[in-house]
């Protein structure tokens, strides 16, 4: 059985993070809640969100909203940090990977996605990064992919956007480290979601992509909830700017 670390410096830290109900998110919100951080989440997934935080020990706390819809995310993050204190540690989970066609994507379409992967991620930031500076530090972990890497199609828009995340990753870093505030990306490769599961992993999907990873092993959830808990600790002080793959050395 796997011995993961646990980390002192995470206990009684209050953490955000978007799209906490399911898949990745919700190892990630279980990780932290383990750890005996102070949990908030959103999601657009009301029933699935609920019942994780029923079922969650800890310090955890749920607010329904569209991040698409800005003035939402704000307020649901202002009830969040009511309940819980403003955020040290915000995590821009949030995603959607929908494949499309480039020859289908309208402007309206385009924009949409970027709404929904990209757009959100800065005004999460915009919105806890003055708790952080009063606090005198934080960490912001977004999480990308490594798709746009492995120049994977079918997807443009998504591709497009999680290409993007690690530019905000770095031009954060630099305004925001005078505040002592960490800004990190965090690439996932094909990770074995249920989503993934059900919609894409099939057989012969599954044998091409073990053929391109270094190791043999597909992918958990859990493995991505490890890295973004080390990059929220103390462990990772002097680290920002960078991005972390996941990804069992895909190309």
């Amino acid at each position: 059985m796997t011995q993961f670390a646990h980390y002192p410096s995470l206990k009684g830290k209050t953490v955000f993070i978007t799209g906490g109900a399911s898949g990745i998110g919700a190892e990630i919100t279980k990780a932290f809640a383990a750890q005996g951080a102070r949990m908030g989440f959103v999601d657009f997934d009301r029933t699935t969100a609920e019942a994780l935080a029923n079922d969650t020990a800890g310090d955890i706390a749920f607010e329904f909203c569209d991040l698409r819809d800005i003035d939402a995310l704000r307020a649901a993050f202002a009830k969040l940090a009511e309940r819980l204190g403003p955020a040290t540690i915000l995590v821009n989970n949030a995603a959607r990977d929908d494949r499309h066609g480039w020859q289908d994507v309208t402007p309206d379409y385009w924009d949409e996605r970027q709404n929904t992967n990209l757009r959100h991620m800065f005004f999460a930031i915009q919105a806890v990064a003055p708790g952080m500076i009063a606090a005198g530090g934080g960490s912001i972990i977004n999480m990308s992919s490594n798709s746009w890497r492995e120049a994977v199609g079918g997807m443009p828009a998504y591709v497009t956007a999680k290409a993007a995340v690690e530019g905000l990753t770095r031009t954060m870093a630099r305004d925001l480290g005078p505040h002592r505030i960490r800004v990190n990306t965090v690439v996932p490769g094909w990770v074995m979601t249920e989503r993934q599961k059900t919609l894409w992993a099939t057989p012969e999907a599954l044998e091409k992509h073990r053929q391109g990873q270094c190791l043999p092993d597909l992918i958990d959830p859990v493995y991505l909830a490890r890295m973004v808990l080390f990059l929220a600790s103390d462990d990772a002080a002097m680290c920002t700017a960078n991005a972390y793959m996941v990804e069992a050395g895909s190309i």
